[in-house]
């Protein structure tokens, strides 16, 4: 029998500590005090209509928070059958989640008013967007980290919208102008920030620099909103669907609130630097991926717990590199390109030059798909996951234009053919996708043998075939 090797073992308890099962008590729970506060509050109820046809998404995707009476009888008991635990939090005591799955927080208060607070990227916006006066009742001064208002009442219920910026919990923070100016100018250069370097070294050099000043003056979890803020601003500037799906939601002054997780995509050789500059953004490694031989590709999933955003990061691999450490100790260059590493070297580094490879934001699977078929003339590729729990498809590809240089590099490293060189030159690459995901029963993990599928089929060179 062989030795099994320290890092071999810890990829194998990290494989098998990481498995994500559906809550159907969990979700249960949320739908039934959801159900039970469109009841008492009208508006909200409307707004639940405007997101489905208006948007393509679902009200309970939005939530932030509900807050229920704690003289509501057994609900205790019903939390904790359900699998929420207390977890107190600034300004709720009585706060409880699941951490099973992905849902909001539940608090018990003294009020016997019931509250749900929404997701938004802003809450004037909000208040705009959906003709309410009632910004004079903004908690938390323009620009801070943590907004909150009332935006409609009903009978003994309040729908609140809830704008973060790398906070958690409920206490409006003391207002620091200072802090303010500066999270105003460093999201402009972040947003601004040069992406194409001679060497992906010297970019990557660029990003730490921006990243650190940023956090010298903000901290880690402001920063991180605001470079991720900064991502979806590039990204959707590249991505049509992307744009067309964002008027539709800001329409409502929602903004990419909904998101669920950024893809990126990285060379071998920067992988390392990518997953540095993302925990030095306070992201954690989950899961770990080897979705199959079909692509040749894997990739860490991570998570930043104060801001709620989760990375899928994808990258050239074999199986065996899955229980080595690879998000730290690298992959080494090599000659063959996978579908992941021809992307990068088509378009550049995903932190770089190309920006994210799609935006997944939660949706009503089914609404979405057929609004922006008959709104937009924007097709869905084939689902790649089609459990009751968890929908998955991407829209049709973003083609970018290849520089020369790249297809001159590919062709002199004969990793592409004078064909493909020439297809890629008429009518460019697959470049971006926005992905269409509907979570049920609080589901929190992925698909790792139809992502894989989805993903053989957007290699450029399949493109190039059919052309």
């Amino acid at each position: 029998m062989g030795i099994i090797s320290p890092a071999a073992s810890s990829a194998a308890q990290d494989l098998a500590r990481w498995q994500w099962e559906p809550q159907p008590k969990g979700q249960a729970l949320v739908n039934e005090l959801v159900a039970e506060f469109l009841r008492r509050c009208p508006d909200a109820d409307r707004l639940k209509a405007q997101m489905k046809h208006e948007s393509g998404t679902r009200f309970v995707d939005w939530i932030d928070y509900i807050s229920v009476p704690s003289s509501t009888a057994g609900i205790a008991e019903r939390l904790a059958e359900a699998g929420f635990e207390r977890r107190p939090q600034a300004g709720a005591s009585e706060c409880y989640a699941n951490e099973k799955g992905i849902f909001p927080v539940i608090i018990l208060c003294s009020s016997q008013v019931m509250r749900i607070g929404i997701k938004v990227m802003s809450v004037a916006d909000f208040l705009f967007a959906q003709r309410v006066s009632t910004a004079d009742q903004i908690q938390g001064a323009p620009g801070s980290q943590l907004r909150m208002v009332c935006a409609f009442r009903g009978d003994r219920a309040e729908l609140w919208a809830v704008e973060r910026h790398g906070l958690r919990g409920f206490e409006i923070p003391t207002t620091d102008p200072s802090k303010i100016l500066a999270a105003a100018h460093h999201l402009e250069l972040l947003r601004a920030r040069r992406r194409d370097f001679p060497t992906d070294a010297q970019g990557f050099a660029e990003i730490n620099r921006l990243v650190d000043n940023a956090i010298a003056d903000l901290g880690r979890d402001w920063t991180c909103d605001l470079f991720f803020e900064s991502e979806r601003n590039y990204w959707q500037s590249r991505n049509h669907a992307g744009q067309f799906q964002y008027g539709r939601q800001q329409a409502l002054g929602l903004g990419w609130a909904n998101h669920d997780h950024h893809t990126y995509r990285s060379s071998r050789h920067c992988y390392k630097d990518m997953i540095a500059v993302l925990e030095k953004l306070g992201f954690f490694c989950r899961e770990r991926f080897y979705a199959g031989a079909e692509a040749g590709w894997g990739a860490q999933v991570l998570e930043q717990a104060v801001t709620g955003i989760t990375i899928f990061a994808d990258v050239d691999m074999s199986p065996e590199e899955l229980l080595g450490d690879f998000a730290h100790e690298g992959l080494e260059p090599r000659e063959q390109l996978g579908t992941i590493g021809l992307w990068c070297a088509l378009h550049g580094e995903a932190m770089l030059q190309a920006g994210m490879h799609h935006l997944e934001c939660q949706f009503d699977w089914f609404a979405l798909r057929d609004q922006m078929q008959s709104l937009a003339e924007i097709r869905t590729m084939d689902p790649f996951t089609t459990f009751p729990y968890l929908r998955q498809a991407f829209t049709q590809g973003e083609h970018w234009r290849v520089p020369e240089q790249r297809l001159q590099a590919l062709l002199g490293r004969q990793q592409i053919t004078p064909g493909q060189a020439d297809e890629f030159r008429r009518n460019g690459a697959l470049g971006s996708h926005l992905e269409n995901l509907e979570r049920n029963d609080g589901f929190k993990g992925f698909n790792q043998h139809g992502v894989s599928q989805i993903i053989a089929k957007t290699d450029p060179r399949k493109q190039a075939a059919t052309a």
